[in-house]
């Protein structure tokens, strides 16, 4: 197995904790307001990594502080408009809007990192969102309101923060360098907090264990598996990997609240796959391995 599969494994796997985190946030809302929810997340989701990784982040360099300082206000500005917009939309459009950034990172590596995608990757790109279009909207668009502003703005940003961490991962320490941001988003939530709202602990168990599993899973383990993988794979490789996003989002949605994927949401789920599979997968190089395979099974029976 290369080191790029196993950073696409990871991804992956971060792909499923984030696909429960759009119904864990939308939830937990209904109790806190969105930056006193933002503070507790990533201050505990800080928290728990310093411990764990206490070692590292003993050894954290100037170029690691600096990266992750800059990760962490990109960061926060992304959780900020998205965690708003989710007050006033629904979450399968939250997840359509969000995957926008999957366009948008092949766009934006072109002008800024100078790397053009292949016609593999341009094409599972748009499979991958026509897919998401399938599984996120039961119909139309009726009406964009200011929560879909909020969410299309915040994937413009985690779009340019995909890319910045594929930048800044190769020439600093992993560990350090995700814990840092991490712990930036927490410092700026509260900061906003406290000046524009009224910020409370949560009453409800419930709150706090969706929070514990945001913190844990989506955050502190999320974060730093993004900063280590993405020392070994393309940021449009990880784009693509986070379109299924809202397949898991689907399947959390029907283990809570029972909701049913319909025909239209399962060919969506298809599609989102067969873009995944076509980027992963090299088609040409299993044709000819099985080609090689053929000619020398002939040779053997010729004998």
């Amino acid at each position: 197995m290369t080191k790029q599969l196993k950073a696409d494994i990871a991804l992956f796997l971060v792909t499923i904790g984030w696909g429960a985190s759009f119904i864990l946030t939308k939830s937990s809302l209904t109790e806190l307001s969105t930056f006193n929810f933002l503070a507790i997340r990533f201050f505990i989701a800080f928290a728990i990594s310093s411990i764990i990784f206490i070692k590292d982040m003993k050894k954290t360099d100037k170029k690691s502080l600096r990266y992750g300082i800059i990760l962490g206000l990109i960061l926060y500005a992304s959780f900020a408009l998205q965690t708003m917009g989710l007050n006033y939309t629904s979450a399968s459009k939250a997840a359509f809007i969000t995957g926008f950034n999957v366009v948008l990172v092949p766009i934006f590596s072109t002008l800024m990192v100078k790397k053009i995608p292949n016609r593999k990757t341009i094409l599972s790109v748009i499979l991958a969102f026509i897919g998401i279009g399938m599984l996120s909207l039961n119909g139309s668009i009726s009406r964009i309101n200011i929560g879909d502003i909020y969410i299309f703005f915040a994937a413009i940003i985690f779009a340019l923060y995909i890319i910045f961490v594929g930048k800044y991962t190769i020439d600093s320490k992993s560990v350090p360098l995700a814990v840092i941001q991490i712990g930036i988003v927490g410092f700026l939530s509260l900061v906003t907090s406290f000046i524009f709202e009224s910020p409370v602990l949560p009453k409800a168990n419930q709150v706090w264990i969706n929070i514990f599993i945001l913190s844990v899973v989506c955050t502190s383990g999320a974060y730093i598996v993004q900063s280590v993988a993405q020392k070994y794979t393309s940021p449009t490789h990880t784009a693509l990997i986070y379109t299924a996003e809202p397949v898991f989002a689907a399947i959390f949605g029907y283990i809570i609240f029972r909701e049913i994927l319909s025909p239209r949401g399962m060919a969506g789920a298809a599609l989102i796959l067969s873009g995944m599979l076509i980027t992963e997968v090299d088609i040409k190089a299993l044709l000819k391995k099985k080609q090689k395979e053929n000619e020398e099974n002939l040779c053997i029976e010729n004998q």
